[in-house]
């Protein structure tokens, strides 16, 4: 019989080793099938809370933040994109892409787990982000990406318009910082266990092994 565990992963749809570490994850699952049986929820983390709306260029905005040189940014990116590539995903960031703030893309996943279509979601948006370089703080990129899973495109425009769910938002970030988590991706299995990091997928398998063991 399967072991149930809650994970409740901590992410920014802007941040690369989210969706890496997301794969990853998804992969370990997928390994003990029969073993395990996840319920996963998607919490809000903003990697850049005071980003303007047109948002940064990324090489100018990794230079500010850590002090990489252009040179340096390039290397991470491509060593991060042949990560992503080697669990299935297409990240096409380049020198020219752009920094965004993830606010609203965070209240639309809040909808969602509500409508049952919170992962499907959270992939759609990894992949406009990363693959499709779109703009993720327009409300109408995101209200497109939540019709192409099966959400109401009306819906998501009152929801974006109206800015409902951001005292729900809040909360939830304010609950995970006073947690400790101030870097992402953070995964927290059945609220006492604590995976930190795009890690390979024999991590994951053999943490939640042990974790669910443990159980």
């Amino acid at each position: 019989m399967a072991q149930n565990i809650r994970i409740d992963f901590v992410s920014d749809v802007s941040c690369p080793w989210c969706i890496i570490g997301l794969k990853s994850l998804e992969a370990a699952l997928e390994r003990l099938d029969g073993t395990i049986a996840a319920d996963m929820h998607f919490q809000p983390f903003e990697l850049n809370p005071h980003m303007g709306p047109d948002g940064q260029n990324i090489v100018e905005h990794i230079g500010q933040k850590y002090g990489s040189t252009p040179e340096q940014s390039a290397k991470n990116r491509a060593m991060i994109k042949e990560r992503a590539a080697s669990l299935g995903f297409e990240m096409r960031t380049h020198a020219d892409s752009r920094i965004y703030n993830t606010f609203d893309a965070h209240r639309l996943l809040h909808w969602a787990e509500t409508e049952g279509k919170q992962a499907a979601l959270k992939h759609a948006l990894f992949k406009a982000y990363f693959t499709d370089g779109a703009k993720m703080s327009d409300y109408e990129t995101l209200a497109r990406v939540a019709a192409s899973v099966g959400l109401d495109e009306k819906k998501a425009h009152e929801i974006l318009d109206n800015g409902t769910y951001t005292d729900e938002v809040r909360a939830q970030q304010d609950f995970y910082r006073q947690q400790g988590i101030n870097a992402v991706p953070a995964i927290v299995i059945n609220e006492k266990y604590l995976i930190s990091g795009g890690q390979p997928v024999d991590v994951f398998e053999r943490a939640l092994r042990e974790i669910a063991e443990e159980a």
